[in-house]
């Protein structure tokens, strides 16, 4: 078959899915945002919009059929000049590239890579009450970015979601037509090693067996408990005097919204200003994916918080390469971990809880062994990308919406 993947950061979601459906001897393409910087292996064709004024209530439906309609322009114009038209077109909906593709390509079948479905109440929006905005404009906004998902979705002849509670923030006329199919851990290459090191920038050489706690996260914000975690910090660093801290991630940007001023790393050393023993505390900034599996090898313990929300893929793969993790006890990490089964789940907001539960898997590895282990062994069975993942994306690919 010939298979378009739409994503504005292609490859993304799709890194493993289309070199699998290569393999598999269909042609695979791309369309993909011109201000997207990762190298495009694949044949392409690149779109671009301009935003514009994004304040009013309409403004993430206008933002993202604008999107949509460069997308669809860079397809046609393909079109027109190459009467290229793929059996299945392929997109992440989130960014409203699929919304009129279907007019392009009235004879492929069309499908959604579902993600998640924003709510004003019940999901991410009002679940942090630090940051918490219970005013009815804001509900309308949070509301609005609904609409170009709910149309890309209703367009789609079938639609896949990652996790279950993904999938359950659609409603069910939607989750009729949708599978749960993971994007898949590569558990082949994702493995531990007790020999591992980590070179910490213009710091220290960390190795497994060290005294290392791990977050890893795209930014550094309140979306993934980057406030809870940093007001953990000041108790397990004086309990653990050999401990060091590596904190992976951006400082700019984010799912929520920015701080006043500066970044939130700022805001939270401000607020901790003399509790913390800086010399322990590694910010590394985002960092090459092989480095960042080399860290999470290193670490002792890795923690992960988020928001009810889109469930991030650096927590599975510390679970594949057999890190402890330590979670918050929200929907999307509830659906993986299993309290002292293959983890630890913590209430969000519950400091003391996460500095307890830090010292506690800092002062027994051993006796936390049992858990890494089960973590590794759960993300085998249920998320292995060659054995699990790739035979149930590429069956999706090839028959979905038929």
């Amino acid at each position: 078959m010939r298979i378009l993947l739409v994503h504005r950061n292609f490859p993304g979601q799709f890194r493993h899915l289309a070199p699998a459906l290569k393999r598999a001897g269909h042609h695979v393409a791309a369309l993909t945002w011109e201000k997207n910087p990762n190298p495009q292996p694949f044949p392409h064709v690149k779109y671009a919009y301009d935003m514009g004024p994004t304040r009013d209530l309409g403004a993430s439906y206008v933002e993202h059929a604008r999107n949509g309609a460069a997308a669809a322009r860079a397809a046609k114009a393909l079109r027109d000049r190459t009467g290229e038209v793929p059996d299945v077109v392929f997109g992440i909906i989130n960014w409203g590239e699929t919304l009129f593709l279907r007019e392009v390509w009235p004879e492929a079948r069309h499908l959604g890579y579902a993600e998640f479905l924003y709510a004003a109440r019940g999901l991410d929006t009002g679940f942090d009450p630090e940051f918490r905005r219970e005013d009815f404009a804001s509900r309308v906004r949070v509301t609005s970015r609904k609409a170009h998902l709910v149309q890309a979705a209703l367009d789609a002849d079938a639609l896949m979601a990652p996790t279950e509670w993904q999938a359950s923030t659609f409603p069910p006329e939607i989750r009729a037509k949708m599978r749960v199919i993971h994007d898949g851990v590569d558990t082949e290459r994702l493995t531990p090693d007790p020999a591992a090191t980590f070179q910490v920038p213009g710091g220290p050489l960390l190795r497994a067996g060290d005294e290392v706690i791990t977050f890893v996260n795209r930014n550094l914000e309140p979306y993934r408990g980057f406030h809870t975690f940093m007001r953990a910090l000041p108790r397990v660093l004086a309990a653990r005097p050999e401990a060091q801290v590596v904190l992976v991630g951006g400082e700019t940007g984010g799912y929520g919204p920015r701080p006043a001023e500066g970044s939130w790393k700022d805001v939270m050393l401000r607020e901790l200003e003399g509790r913390l023993d800086l010399s322990r505390l590694h910010f590394t900034g985002r960092i090459p994916y092989p480095d960042l599996v080399g860290l999470l090898r290193v670490g002792r313990v890795h923690a992960y918080l988020s928001y009810p929300f889109v469930l991030s893929w650096s927590m599975l793969e510390a679970m594949s390469l057999g890190a402890c993790v330590i979670g918050s006890a929200t929907p999307p990490v509830q659906e993986v971990i299993e309290d002292g089964v293959n983890g630890r789940l913590v209430d969000f907001f519950d400091i003391d809880g996460w500095a307890e539960a830090l010292i506690a898997a800092l002062a027994d590895p051993e006796g936390h062994a049992p858990l890494r282990e089960a973590a590794r062994a759960h993300i085998v069975e249920r998320y292995d990308l060659r054995k699990v993942c790739l035979p149930r994306l590429i069956d999706f690919v090839e028959t979905a919406g038929a």
